[in-house]
């Protein structure tokens, strides 16, 4: 993600809007946690990849995200579900569509995906 500062120049004078989303933080954690198993480097690329590609979105509605991820889950009025690595992990998002922000709220394997509510589950569970 650009550092806010170069963000708003990008927003104000390219008219290039970028789609928020919180925390960056939260995948870099996740592929750390990883380290030493054989999967790091290629969650890492997937998540690097759909992290760029969904900054760069413009989704107005669930159904310009399943455009966009043909095999997104769309939960509810906010919650989508992205398949990582194949099936292998998930990653379950918040999005506010009209103020074009995407929260993190959960990431793990798809095992431990089977254990929560996807309609409730908050970062940290």
């Amino acid at each position: 993600m650009y550092p806010f500062r170069v963000q708003c120049i990008l927003e104000l004078y390219c008219g290039i809007d970028l789609l928020r989303i919180i925390a960056r933080k939260t995948l870099g954690n996740f592929v750390e946690a990883l380290r030493g198993s054989r999967d790091q480097k290629t969650v890492k690329s997937a998540l690097e990849s759909w992290f760029h590609e969904v900054q760069g979105a413009k989704w107005k509605m669930p159904s310009d995200v399943t455009r966009a991820y043909a095999n997104a889950s769309i939960v509810g009025n906010d919650r989508v579900v992205f398949n990582i690595k194949g099936n292998a992990y998930r990653l379950v998002v918040s999005v506010d569509y009209r103020r074009e922000i995407v929260f993190i709220k959960w990431l793990g394997t798809h095992a431990e995906y089977d254990k929560i509510d996807v309609k409730t589950v908050r970062y940290g569970d």
